[in-house]
């Protein structure tokens, strides 16, 4: 064989330098694709946040997150509704897209376009743990083990990929958070970029604490909310619901006054409930409650003195459900601490909606009203990038698909309606950047018995249209009218504005394309 002269040698170095220098480059640019760590609560309110300057309790590791990454102050739901709200997340589209519109009559299409899917086909390794609420089994998952239907918190069911359900021994926030972190240091495959879907029950109805805190702020009595007597007046449909502290809120359910004697609608659900504690942690649960039962009976307290009986009880409860979650948030974050994984991962903390914490004497969700519209929203981001504090943009739970698949350097398919929240991420302020949202409720009639509507929120108005058995228009001037309780439909000097805001909802809905305005149409001719 003829030696290899300098001639031919040199560029054969330079081409297996360059080769070198290209495979560098790809392992370089696969290691830029980042984690995404998403937690998601049930229910869980801003206002129950002590990042969000809410002082009622504190949630010390929820503000580790917000404290070193960001908080936004303008977030929201589509559809405020876990069901829909997480087929919105999945698929980066409204609802009527998705179609998963309301959770008492649909079935989550497994087969259709999901983001978990299109992370799978850009490397990622994909995963989901705890609630799924969309009755058909998930799809995109590389690995999942989800609670039936709602969960239980105690002593909880799961079902796993082979499709059989296995009973698991704690309480769920914590029995969730053990099996994430499972899965990312046993069972992952460290070689590939992940991202886990950690999905709580917490802090849904009926608010069953974790046997040690069951004492936690008992000595604490919550500030009524200023509208907590709300008459409702102007507004029809917040009168019709049934999600009133006073007259709705389950004494035995929600508040656990069980008694042998009593007897309430929701009684059998809530002693199935509890009977899946221990003998032996059973007899702390009881013992925890069975004063304040013979207490609450003994002065039988009536109208407004229950009212805020009931008030007190259910922040009480809802904040020690909160105290466990926040716990459980400090232990993903110590962890990915530990394994040096913090600096490459997107970690996303949210709810599938906001909560009513006794504003207008409710609680539960579903109106287009800020304290269920609006969702917490907080980030730690990969350290390289620049956004820091507080993001006042508007965005949407759509938005989250998109800004995954940005973040993990997938394409975005032109049919998700939501937008990538990356450029925010990087500090960049678009100068273009939505400046209203769309939302659009459909279960009805249903549990709680809020009205079908849908409506248009822009940064200072909301206009909201009651329909189906109703015809009803709302107006709010939120800059002036933060609670919402004037409705200005109608109203003298607001004619522009209204004139304005159906424009805005009707660009809104030929863009997302919701058939909705046809189909009333319609109904009218008929």
């Amino acid at each position: 064989m003829k030696q290899l002269t300098s001639a031919f040698l040199y560029p054969l170095t330079g081409m297996a330098a360059l080769a070198s220098l290209a495979s560098c480059t790809e392992e370089k640019e696969a290691a830029k694709q980042y984690n995404i760590v998403y937690i998601m609560t049930d229910d869980h309110t801003a206002q129950m946040m002590s990042c969000y300057g809410n002082h009622l309790i504190e949630t010390p590791n929820l503000d580790r997150i917000a404290n070193d990454g960001v908080i936004f102050t303008n977030s929201f739901v589509a559809n405020s509704l876990s069901g829909p709200s997480r087929a919105c997340m999945l698929t980066g589209k409204h609802s009527h897209a998705n179609g998963f519109t309301d959770n008492t009559t649909c079935v989550f299409d497994g087969s259709q376009q999901t983001m978990p899917k299109l992370l799978q086909q850009a490397g990622y390794q994909t995963a989901l743990i705890g609630k799924w609420h969309l009755i058909s089994l998930p799809t995109g998952f590389d690995h999942w083990e989800i609670v039936p239907e709602q969960g239980d918190y105690y002593n909880p069911d799961f079902i796993n990929m082979d499709n059989d359900t296995i009973r698991k021994e704690g309480y769920i926030t914590n029995l969730i958070t053990d099996m994430s972190i499972d899965w990312m240091e046993n069972q992952r495959d460290k070689n590939k970029p992940f991202c886990i879907f950690i999905h709580h029950k917490a802090i849904h109805r009926n608010w069953l604490p974790e046997l040690k805190y069951l004492s936690l702020y008992e000595d604490k009595t919550f500030p009524l909310p200023d509208n907590f007597y709300d008459d409702y007046e102007g507004r029809p449909a917040a009168a019709a619901q049934e999600m009133n502290i006073l007259k709705d809120m389950d004494i035995i359910y929600d508040n656990k006054m069980d008694r042998a004697d009593k007897e309430t609608p929701l009684k059998e659900r809530y002693e199935s409930y509890v009977g899946r504690l221990s003998p032996e942690d059973r007899k702390v649960y009881d013992a925890f409650y069975e004063p304040i039962i013979e207490d609450f009976y003994k002065k039988n307290p009536k109208g407004k003195e229950l009212a805020e009986w009931k008030y007190q009880r259910y922040m009480r409860d809802y904040s020690k459900v909160v105290k466990s979650l926040d716990d459980n948030v400090g232990r993903v974050l110590d962890y990915l601490k530990e394994k040096g994984l913090l600096d490459n991962t997107l970690v996303v903390y949210t709810s599938d909606q906001g909560f009513y914490m006794g504003e207008h004497g409710w609680f539960d969700k579903r109106f287009m009203y800020e304290e269920s519209m609006h969702t917490p929203l907080i980030m730690h981001l990969p350290k390289d990038f620049k956004a820091k504090g507080e993001i006042p943009q508007m965005v949407q739970n759509i938005d989250y698909a998109p800004t995954f698949l940005d973040l993990a350097g997938a394409p975005i398919p032109e049919d998700i309606q939501g937008v990538s929240l990356l450029p925010l991420l990087k500090g960049e302020k678009p100068a273009d950047w939505r400046k209203s949202l769309y939302y659009h409720f459909y279960e009805f009639p249903a549990e709680h018995m809020v009205k079908r509507h849908y409506g248009v929120r822009t940064e200072r108005y909301k206009l909201i249209h009651f329909y189906n058995d109703i015809d009803e228009w709302e107006l709010y001037d939120l800059q002036e009218d933060p609670t919402e309780m004037h409705n200005l439909y109608g109203k003298p000097g607001y004619e522009k504005i209204t004139e304005d805001l159906k424009a805005e909802l009707v660009k809104l809905q030929t863009q997302y394309q919701d058939p909705i305005e046809e189909k009333l149409k319609q109904q009218q001719k008929n």
